[in-house]
Order: C-alpha cells, then sequence, then structure tokens
C-alpha cells in the first residue's frame, strides 16, 4: 500500500511539473557581438575533446552533456570565425566541475570548464585558463523548478563559452609565446 502511495505521489510530481530535460546546445551559444582575435587563430581552432559532461536522468536533475557542450563551443568558434575542422591549433575542453543547487526559489548553477588550447606543431600550450561562470534562474524565469534549473545549466554554459571567447579575444600568440592582456 505505501508502495502505491509513493508511486502515486511521484506520478502526480511529475504530471504537475514534467521532466528534468538536457540543456541544449541551442542555448547555450555565444550569440553576442563579433569579437577581435590574434589573426593566427582566424579558421585555425580546432576542437578535439570535450569531456566531464553528465547525461541528464529524466526523475532527477537537468544535466550538462559533454556532446551538447561540446556542439555550443563548435557553433560559437564557428560564428566567430575561428573554427577549423583540422585547426593548428587544438583545443581540449574538461567541464571540471558544475554546480547545482537540489532545492531553491532561485537556481543558481556554476560551471567550472577549463580549456587548453595548444598549437600542434610542437604540442605547446598556448592558453590555458579555467572560467567559472554562475548563472541564476529565478520563478519569473520559469514557476517549474526542473526547467529553472534546466535554465540555469544553459545560462552558465553560455556565460563559460562567453568568458572563454573573452579571455581568447585578450590573447596575443607570438611564433613562441602567448599573452593573455589583463
Amino acid at each position: 500500500m505505501k508502495i502505491i502511495k509513493l508511486v502515486s505521489i511521484l506520478a502526480v510530481c511529475v504530471y504537475l511539473f514534467g521532466c528534468a530535460s538536457a540543456a541544449t546546445m541551442e542555448n547555450m551559444l555565444y550569440q553576442g557581438d563579433q569579437k577581435t582575435y590574434d589573426k593566427k587563430l582566424k579558421d585555425n581552432v580546432e576542437v578535439v575533446s570535450v569531456s566531464g559532461g553528465e547525461h541528464t536522468n529524466i526523475l532527477w536533475t537537468s544535466k550538462i552533456s559533454s556532446e551538447a557542450f561540446s556542439n555550443a563551443v563548435k557553433e560559437s568558434l564557428s560564428k566567430q570565425g575561428l573554427l577549423s575542422e583540422d585547426g593548428k591549433y587544438q583545443l581540449k575542453i574538461q567541464m571540471i566541475k558544475v554546480e547545482q543547487p537540489l532545492v531553491g526559489h532561485d537556481l543558481t548553477v556554476t560551471t567550472h570548464v577549463q580549456y587548453i588550447l595548444t598549437d600542434s606543431t610542437d604540442n605547446a600550450v598556448i592558453f590555458d585558463e579555467t572560467i567559472i561562470a554562475p548563472h541564476t534562474a529565478t520563478v519569473s524565469d520559469n514557476f517549474g523548478a526542473f526547467v529553472r534549473l534546466q535554465l540555469a545549466n544553459e545560462g552558465s554554459g553560455r556565460k563559460n563559452i562567453e568568458g572563454f571567447l573573452e579571455k581568447l579575444s585578450d590573447a596575443k600568440i607570438n611564433s613562441k609565446e602567448i599573452s593573455v592582456v589583463q
């Protein structure tokens, strides 16, 4: 009898509040202004790996998958004129941590993502930064907690990509060194 009540309560909750949905690539894309980059990066950045993401369990919480984040980064790089299928500069991305609340009124998700850019000619690391980007989704964004968490995930992913592109636009690549203007 207890099991039937528990299953009934769970079914009502899922009906009223929905199921968890994964963060989507489209909502993590950087859609801002065109930035200026070192000319050596133009059409010369290849995304070789993205790891650390998680798949969403529809009965638990929204997550950011490696595949969705990879596609969002690639599309964002493409829109900035940087993406290449066989670029000289190879980008490895590691989603180190995604901090998510279990419950709350306003839900803040913070992504910690490491971006490592290497020169494929000599394997020299020319860019190694961890971007930390929070985003808060409120009840005014959506009443359903599942949807708010998805929106917070997507917003944090988008802000993380924006932070990476901002740092990359400050990078000046020399033949043997790189510097980031502060």
